[in-house]
C-alpha cells in the first residue's frame, strides 16, 4: 500500500471568522510524541464510521496515535474581551479517516486539563476531559532548541511523564510516508476532531491554524499510564516512538460549542 502524497497547499485556508464562544489561544512548548500501533488494538475503540488511516512501518500496516502535551496561555475568547487562562494539557489523539466525508481527522481518547476550567466541558459539553495536575520543565537554547523538555501529569485518569531532548542535528523520521511534508501534513493539520461523550454520545468539534512548524526531538524516558492501561502501548514500547516532534509555540482557533451527532 501507497501513502498517497499530502501537500500544505491543499489543506491551509484562511481563518473562519470567530463568533459566539469561539476561543483563540497559544499552545506553548507544544509536542507530538507518536506511536506506531497494530491496528488490532483498537479493535471496539473506534466507531464504525472512522478508519484508521494506517500506513506501512518496518513492513507492518500501522495505525498511528499521538501524545500532545503543551501549556495553553492567553487561553480567552476570539470574540469578547475576557480573562485570559494559563493552563497544562495533554492530548491523546488517533488519526482516522471520516468514512461519512473523507476527511482526515483525529479520534480523541480523552484529554488531562490542569485547571477548574475543566469543568466546563466536561460538564456542560461532556467532553471526555479529566482533571489533572500537570508541569512542565523546560529549557531552551539560544537557538529554540530544548536542551530539556519534562513533563509530569498527576491523575487519575492518564497519569504520565516525559522527557525530551532536542538539537538542530536531531533527524526527520517519516518512514512510510512519501515524504516530509505528506507526513507533515498528516501529524498536524487534521482541523476536526471526534471522540465519545462521557454520556455516550458521538461528539465533535473544529479548530484552526496556520502551518505549524515543528522540528524532530528525541525521547528520553516516557510512560503513559493510559496507554499502558488501554493495551494500546506497553511501557518497555513507549520508549521507542514513531516520532517526537516539538514546536515552541502556535496559535490556535478554536470553534465552539461542540457538536453532538
Amino acid at each position: 500500500m501507497t501513502f498517497p502524497n499530502l501537500s500544505f497547499e491543499h489543506y491551509l485556508h484562511p481563518r473562519p471568522k470567530p463568533k459566539g464562544i469561539d476561543v483563540k489561544c497559544s499552545l506553548q512548548h507544544f509536542a507530538l510524541i507518536t506511536y506506531a500501533i497494530d491496528p488490532i488494538r483498537f479493535e471496539n475503540i473506534i466507531p464504525k464510521r472512522f478508519k484508521l488511516d494506517t500506513i506501512e512501518y518496518q513492513g507492518k500496516t500501522c495505525a498511528l496515535m499521538s501524545v500532545v502535551p503543551f501549556i495553553d496561555i492567553d487561553f480567552t475568547s476570539a470574540v469578547y474581551p475576557f480573562p485570559n487562562f494559563t493552563m497544562g494539557q495533554t492530548n491523546y489523539r488517533v488519526y482516522v479517516i471520516d468514512q461519512t466525508t473523507q476527511e482526515r481527522c483525529v479520534w480523541f481518547l480523552g484529554t488531562t486539563l490542569d485547571s477548574w476550567t475543566v469543568a466546563v466541558p466536561r460538564h456542560i459539553w461532556q467532553l471526555p476531559w479529566h482533571k489533572a495536575s500537570i508541569n512542565f520543565d523546560c529549557i531552551q537554547n539560544k537557538e529554540g532548541f530544548y536542551s530539556q523538555y519534562k513533563m509530569k501529569t498527576l491523575s487519575d485518569w492518564a497519569a504520565s511523564e516525559v522527557h525530551l531532548e532536542q538539537s538542530e542535528t536531531d533527524s526527520w523520521q517519516f518512514e512510510g510516508f512519501p515524504n516530509q511534508e505528506t507526513y507533515q501534513v498528516f501529524l498536524t493539520h487534521p482541523l476536526a476532531g471526534f471522540y465519545y461523550r462521557l454520556d455516550g454520545k458521538l461528539g465533535t468539534y473544529r479548530v484552526w491554524h496556520d502551518r505549524l512548524k515543528p522540528k524532530p526531538a528525541k525521547l528520553v524516558h516516557a510512560k503513559f499510564e493510559l496507554l499502558e492501561r488501554m493495551g494500546l502501548v506497553s511501557f518497555e514500547d513507549q520508549l521507542k516512538p514513531y516520532s517526537v516532534l516539538i514546536e515552541p509555540i502556535n496559535e490556535f482557533t478554536i470553534y465552539l460549542p461542540p457538536t453532538v451527532l
